[in-house]
């Protein structure tokens, strides 16, 4: 095959077994590669109402057809399960040098069932694949098994896995790759339920294109564009995400208010950030470069180095949770990356527990004798510790956030602000709200939100428009226009490109700068795969692909009660919150017209399936109907998890 290498790596945990599986033409053209393998997957192979925790969950990765290629910013790898975190579809998206060397050993996928009996491992050496022994990687942050790993197969290695917080099964556990990117939605306590540590992989193989002087040239047009346009060759590359620290408006304990940059303190400034760092990096082959490389300069951890403190660090496990100290900022970053969790959920766990303390409804009778006053760094910071080896107070923050509050109970949940159990805020209705209320993995801004508008791209996005290249309903009509940012997004995380730092139009869509909306990648895609694509059926991949998920969801006990507002107490039992939640049902009613789903439930018809050729997905899904209503994932008793391990 061109563009993909034609085979998917298939792992059984349990018999110990390692099987290479030709890929079916038909799942490629239909389901283009990475995030539309793995939804595939999922759905196809998990059952409805199993513990995501349990041996019956898969774990999948995949590139996309265009990783591996002369094409820049497409080293993305997709990691996808049963989110233990949300209990509902769970992928999250990685960068780094995996999805780079995976391709180029010669797998688009690798599918990992079962559980192992004791830790394991996956070497992959080009066509080369077997499981090793983990026991001396069992125990050690992410940081060190990478190391113990490229010492022991060569530096020409990416390192996939987990650390203690995986291995402890905490809920928003992390893939962590090459040490400092990093996969969400609890991917890692998967790794952790299956017992298995970490896959290197070394490829050195090529990815053989259908047309590779076409390919070139339209790569080296999209590798030039970055390297002089303004917003990423001047800003971009200089900041990175710390940009969106002075334009994002970060909420600042717990919600309590949106921070302008006028508010934003100096020590977190764009300038202030820049002189901990010490130098810039990026994914395989990127011409951004995007990531900071910093070092602490003071404290506990004076001296110790870290990279891609991003905002969304600053803003959830800093701003949110009250913390302006960067010092503290930058020591939590690596020890999230290091133990192996994302950034978000432990962050705006910690600011709900917070904003519960602060209001009385938990005590230091809850927490162990642990404070948890706004400001308190070193409080914060022993919590981490806690979180990630599942001890005192930690074990139950350790269950994430919507879990957190059900837990609790005496009136947590008026507080818990959260979308199928993730959270960006409270919102207004509007477009912000809608996007955040149907992404498919719960409240995300990488659904489409970010493209809706041009969110990022203030002088791109209305140049698009006039140029013709977006449809003038982009900014016009909020349903439509999300509904093509879907579209974007889809399609971005199954060829294996970056969305951008900071979630860009031009970054998304290849070539979207000079060709019409979808033409510049139906163009990459017919010289990597001889594949003959154009619009029209880029647009009906994303579409199957994006129903899929919605019907893997349904099967969870996901409907449109769940597609809720999340709204403060005070506001929500306001006439004005009324008039909010009104406005919202009638964007939902809207989106499920246009998405071809019951507007009753939320649910894509079967005529909608049938016509994006998911006929045996609407068989499955009226088969075995009607689905237990969505409550989260099913819990544990605390003391039943793993726990301990190293202080990293």
């Amino acid at each position: 095959m061109y563009g993909w290498r034609g085979t998917i790596l298939r792992v059984d945990l349990t018999r110990g077994k390692v099987m290479k599986q030709p890929l079916e033409e038909s799942v490629a053209r239909e389901f283009i590669g990475g995030r539309g393998f793995n939804s595939k997957t999922l759905f196809d192979e998990i059952k409805p109402g199993i513990d995501p925790l349990g041996p019956e969950n898969v774990l999948c990765l995949a590139p996309g057809p265009l990783s591996g290629t002369p094409l820049g910013m497409t080293s993305r790898v997709e990691v996808s399960a049963l989110s233990p975190y949300s209990g509902i579809l769970g992928d999250g998206n990685a960068g780094g040098a995996f999805a780079y060397r995976l391709k180029r050993a010669g797998f688009d996928q690798i599918v990992i069932t079962g559980r192992a009996e004791s830790p394991k491992y996956l070497w992959i050496d080009d066509e080369k694949v077997e499981l090793r022994d983990a026991s001396d990687l069992w125990g050690k942050t992410t940081w060190e098994t990478t190391d113990i790993l490229k010492e022991r197969h060569g530096k020409n290695i990416s390192v996939a896995g987990i650390g203690q917080a995986g291995e402890n099964l905490v809920r928003f556990a992390s893939t962590i790759v090459d040490k400092h990117a990093s996969a969400a939605r609890g991917s890692g306590a998967v790794w952790g339920s299956k017992n298995l540590k970490a896959i290197a992989v070394r490829g050195t193989g090529r990815v053989e294109l259908a047309n590779p002087e076409k390919f070139g040239q339209l790569a080296r047009e999209d590798r030039r564009f970055f390297l002089k346009d303004h917003l990423q060759h001047e800003v971009v590359a200089v900041y990175g995400t710390h940009l969106g620290v002075m334009s994002w408006w970060p909420g600042y304990r717990y919600f309590q208010k949106y921070l302008s940059a006028k508010e934003i303190p100096e020590a977190l400034t764009l300038q202030a950030w820049k002189k901990y760092e010490i130098g810039r990096a990026g994914c395989h082959d990127c011409p951004v470069r995007c990531k900071d490389v910093f070092r602490i300069p003071t404290g506990k951890r004076a001296g110790e180095e870290g990279s891609a403190l991003e905002f969304e660090c600053i803003a959830c496990m800093g701003i949110n949770c009250g913390i302006l100290d960067p010092i503290a900022i930058m020591e939590m970053e690596n020890l999230a990356d290091k133990y192996g969790m994302c950034v978000i959920p432990l962050g705006n766990t910690i600011a709900l527990a917070k904003e519960l303390y602060q209001r009385g409804i938990i005590t230091q009778e809850d927490t162990g004798g642990l404070s948890l006053d706004w400001e308190d760094v070193d409080s914060q910071i022993e919590l981490i510790h806690q979180v990630a080896r599942r001890e005192g107070f930690g074990n139950l923050v350790a269950e994430g956030l919507y879990s957190f509050a059900k837990i609790i109970g005496r009136g947590a949940m008026d507080y818990c602000y959260h979308v199928k159990g993730l959270s960006r805020g409270p919102h207004p209705a509007g477009l912000f709200a809608l996007a955040h209320a149907t992404s498919t993995r719960g409240a995300d801004h990488l659904r489409g939100r970010s493209w809706a508008y041009g969110e990022n791209d203030p002088q791109v996005f209305p140049i698009l428009i006039q140029a013709g290249v977006l449809p003038p309903q982009m900014s016009q009509d909020p349903v439509a226009g999300l509904t093509i940012s879907e579209r974007a997004t889809t399609l971005t995380d199954a060829i294996g490109r970056c969305k951008g730092a900071v979630n860009s139009w031009v970054c998304a869509v290849p070539l979207v700068w000079k060709y019409p909306l979808w033409d510049g990648l139906a163009m990459l895609l017919r010289a990597a795969t001889g594949i003959e694509w154009d619009a029209a059926s880029l647009e009906e991949a994303a579409d199957r692909i994006y129903a899929l998920e919605m019907t893997f969801n349904a099967r969870q006990g996901i409907t449109r009660k769940h597609d809720r507002l999340p709204q403060k107490p005070e506001v929500r039992d306001t006439s004005g919150g009324e008039e909010e939640r009104k406005k919202h049902a009638e964007m939902l009613t809207e989106y499920y017209k246009v998405h071809g789903c019951d507007p009753e439930t939320g649910i894509p018809r079967r005529e909608r399936l049938e016509r994006l050729g998911l006929k045996y997905v609407a068989d499955e899904l009226e088969a075995h109907g009607p689905y237990l209503e969505w409550d989260g994932p099913p819990l544990w008793p605390l003391d039943r998890h793993p726990h301990g391990g190293r202080r990293a």
